[in-house]
């Protein structure tokens, strides 16, 4: 019976957040309940501020129907975005209306490594969090969590999320009991941590150019690039090291320290760094975006009496190829409904390049799956993973019927767990 009305609470609260305001009377065929199941759980959640009235409609000769809605102060989530650049920290309530935010630049101690020092990150997060908390107001206890999108591989495990970032210097970082460690929150506020392009796919999914797919994969563009595979809506997808896919034998160093990765001829950096080796003329001192800005201006400047640089064009060309290649092989390996791209780099490129690449990307996937996926940019802008880093507690508090994590009642060891400690 609880399992059962934990499920009834999690399909009107997820009703009435993508789709709300609406009545009792359209919960009922929207979620598969009986009226009186309906008129319980909206009277749960009534009781316990999660959801309020907004309104009233007009019925069909009979008395106007009161509509609920979630309480949009009913709740509170921060989420943040490790970058390879910058750490961006946002608290949003539970509609995602932004109410404070806060940015650390990032530096790397080691040139192309992209070595980050973990303490100086903790610390960054640690001060960062209490930044958004004081600027909107908002006690520690009210947060239902924290979510953080980072680069790299993430286990779960006794230890909380571990964090695998190779091309950023990180070997088993246990990121999330540092965090715990130091950031000045209250036990019960829960840690979702999880790779940046698997956030940003959340993201697209439910909010931006993923709504109405069934299937999509979703990349994520800046410095290096990563993807996220979702099969099912409205559950978190999977994380892909796609940029380390092999497309070229004994090719190019990555900054993984392999040879030949997608990464190191399709992510921002080396794309510049290619048209630097090539005689392109960055801006001295620029960093990745302004670089980037310049590069694109360049192949295509906005004054048509002005050449367009060779170089950088050629360039652009052969990272689009690269590209398409890679898209060829998402579309051969998941046959997904759509490609999404996003990050700050994608959309920068923008529509103009990612024809370019779907163009090759058709050329070398397969016809007939090729045929059925459509290619776009996401919608959400570039600061999405942040956006997606904070629907991870949100799922989770949905999941849960609307109810803050329980901490767990303490039990007594296994005599043999004593007995073996004892003859360590």
């Amino acid at each position: 019976m609880r399992d059962l009305r934990r499920e009834n609470r999690t399909a009107v609260l997820r009703r009435l957040y993508f789709d709300g305001p609406a009545s009792r009377l359209t919960l009922g065929p929207a979620t598969g309940l009986s009226s009186g199941s309906v008129s319980n759980v909206v009277a749960e959640l009534i009781a316990e501020g999660l959801v309020e009235e907004a309104g009233s409609v007009d019925s069909a000769g009979g008395r106007p129907r009161t509509l609920v809605r979630v309480t949009p102060d009913s709740g509170f989530m921060i989420g943040v975005d490790i970058g390879e650049t910058r750490i961006r920290i946002e608290l949003f309530d539970l509609t995602l209306t932004e109410l404070a935010r806060t940015e650390r630049a990032l530096a790397s101690t080691g040139p192309r490594t992209g070595r980050y020092d973990v303490d100086l990150v903790v610390a960054h997060l640690r001060d960062g969090i209490a930044e958004v908390l004081r600027a909107a107001d908002v006690p520690a206890d009210r947060l239902l969590g924290v979510g953080v999108g980072v680069p790299g591989i993430v286990d779960h495990g006794e230890d909380g999320a571990v964090v695998h970032g190779q091309t950023i210097g990180w070997d088993s970082v246990p990121l999330e009991r540092l965090l715990r460690e130091a950031v000045d929150l209250p036990d019960t506020v829960p840690y979702r941590i999880d790779n940046g392009a698997k956030t940003l796919g959340q993201a697209e999914m439910w909010f931006g150019a993923g709504r109405g797919a069934r299937s999509a994969v979703v990349v994520l563009f800046g410095s290096g690039v990563g993807a996220c595979s979702v099969t099912d809506p409205m559950e978190p997808g999977r994380a892909l090291e796609w940029g380390h896919l092999t497309v070229r034998v004994r090719g190019r160093r990555c900054r993984c320290g392999s040879h030949g990765c997608l990464e190191a001829y399709a992510g921002a950096e080396a794309l510049l760094e290619r048209w630097r080796e090539a005689g392109g003329r960055p801006p001295a001192g620029a960093d990745e975006e302004t670089a980037l800005t310049a590069m694109l201006a360049a192949a295509h400047p906005a004054d048509p009496a002005t050449a367009p640089d060779i170089t950088a064009l050629a360039v652009l060309e052969e990272t689009a190829e690269y590209l398409g290649a890679g898209f060829a092989d998402l579309i051969n390996l998941f046959q997904p409904e759509r490609i999404l791209v996003g990050g700050w780099a994608g959309l920068q490129l923008g529509e103009r390049f990612l024809r370019t690449v779907t163009r090759y990307a058709r050329e070398y996937a397969l016809r007939y799956p090729a045929s059925r996926t459509g290619i776009g940019l996401g919608t959400l802008g570039p600061e999405a993973v942040t956006v997606g880093a904070a629907l991870l507690p949100l799922a989770d508090f949905f999941a849960r019927g609307g109810r803050r994590p329980e901490p767990r009642p303490s039990a007594p060891a296994p005599a043999w767990r004593a007995a073996l400690q004892d003859r360590v």
